[in-house]
């Protein structure tokens, strides 16, 4: 999946490409969404984590941190927003997350710093428009 570009239109479209990425993704994995404020990435974390059989609202964890779902495997989607020193991140004990027995999908992950997987699967939005977005693995 290394290397793929999509142009989406709407939401529903970066949804659907959320939905094409978590049939690539098995427990185990973490998933890095970077883009500026208002990218789409929680959007895309939704698509994501549909795909993953995830069937309750998916909303941003900027406030919780992390918001866990079950799915057809445990999601964990994570906001990173917030933190302001990646020794944060060891407070709430992200191996259980990064490391653990689900999909982990981080918003803002430049914010775990060393902390950081480095096989996690990098994913970057850019806003082209309103509604449209560039979305590079």
């Amino acid at each position: 999946m290394s290397g793929k570009i999509w142009k989406t239109r709407d939401p529903e479209e970066t949804r659907r490409v959320g939905e094409e990425i978590a049939r690539a993704l098995s427990p185990g994995r973490v998933v890095g969404l970077f883009g500026d404020l208002g990218s789409g990435k929680t959007v895309l974390a939704q698509g994501i984590c549909r795909g993953l059989g995830v069937e309750v609202p998916v909303t941003s964890p900027s406030f919780v941190l992390v918001q866990e779902y079950q799915g057809t495997v445990r999601v964990y989607h994570m906001d990173l927003y917030r933190v302001e020193d990646f020794r944060e991140l060891e407070e709430i004990g992200y191996e259980e997350y990064f490391y653990g027995d689900g999909v982990c999908i981080v918003e803002w992950p430049e914010r775990a710093g060393p902390l950081w997987p480095e096989d996690a699967l990098w994913v970057r939005l850019r806003r082209l428009g309103i509604w449209e977005r560039e979305i590079r693995i």
